[in-house]
């Protein structure tokens, strides 16, 4: 039996007034509640996380949103929540995260991992260093992702354990336990590290109010997403995957569909759509190719 916590009676009335609420952002491929049989019915991850999630404790109110998480977007999904946990698998949307977290006075937790290596850092905006703090003047190169050089469960298990306790801390008002360090291990080696960094006082985000990724000036139409694919950001969209279903059968191959998406193959490619226009493309990294498929079986 798992070992039960006393907690303060007190304390418990205190946090049960309040409520608190959190939203944690998921990219597609970001690690979650994901098994074959989700696979096989092609659902997004985050309504198969939601469904898993509900299975374990139906006492808590959860929404599995299947979005595109952008400059447009950002305040209707995460303004109405008191916290933010990273989930997502690209630096692109943790600035954009960061970026909304700042401006708004909202706290969020970064956390990412690959291979066996992981990091966390707990942002309180106004009190701590945030995101573009850490990295907003790195140079971009040459990354690894979980495509490139895989992850090891036990390093997300173990990154996702320190972010939620983290998570814990802020949502029971109980900042004086926060350990206020960016901390980072590696799993395969035993490495672990906690640094107690700065705030960064010239910082583009936090100290210079240049909010960039929210007011969607740095990001692309397309964007790599993940091994060999691309990712088309269509905005002014939206599909009637039914219809479209109905439209492509006869013309392509493999075409799977339910309310989230549609999923089909164009050999050598497979094309998954979503009902608010936003498609991935597998078996290519050339956006041209990407934007010309989208054009022949979706629309210019």
């Amino acid at each position: 039996m798992p070992h039960r916590q006393s907690v303060n009676p007190r304390r418990r009335r205190k946090i049960a007034r309040h409520r608190p609420r959190f939203r944690r952002a998921l990219q597609p491929s970001a690690p979650n509640p994901f098994d074959e049989s989700d696979a096989l019915a092609a659902l997004p991850k985050a309504v198969a996380a939601e469904r898993k999630l509900r299975a374990i404790n139906s006492g808590v109110s959860i929404e599995g949103i299947v979005a595109d998480l952008n400059p447009r977007n950002a305040a209707t999904l995460l303004a109405p929540f008191d916290l933010i946990l990273d989930g997502t698998d690209n630096f692109e949307t943790r600035f954009l995260l960061n970026d909304f977290a700042v401006h708004n006075n909202k706290p969020w937790i970064y956390a990412a991992a690959v291979a066996s290596y992981g990091v966390t850092l707990t942002v309180r905006p106004g009190t701590t260093p945030c995101l573009a703090c850490l990295m907003d003047t790195q140079q971009p190169g040459l990354e690894e992702t979980c495509d490139t050089a895989g992850v090891l469960g036990a390093i997300v298990n173990l990154i996702a354990s320190l972010q939620a306790a983290e998570a814990t801390k802020l949502l029971a008002g109980r900042t004086d336990a926060l350990h206020g360090r960016l901390i980072s291990c590696d799993v395969w080696t035993g490495h672990f590290q906690s640094v107690r960094i700065a705030r960064n006082p010239d910082c583009r985000a936090c100290a210079r109010h240049q909010f960039i990724y929210l007011d969607g000036d740095a990001q692309p139409h397309i964007t790599m997403c993940g091994r060999d694919s691309v990712q088309i950001h269509e905005r002014n969209r939206s599909l009637d995957l039914a219809t479209l279903k109905s439209r492509l059968s006869p013309t392509v191959s493999d075409v799977r569909h339910n309310e989230f998406l549609l999923r089909f193959r164009i050999p050598p490619y497979e094309m998954t759509v979503f009902s608010d226009g936003r498609a991935i493309l597998k078996g290519t990294k050339d956006p041209a190719i990407a934007r010309s498929l989208y054009a022949r079986y979706i629309g210019a």
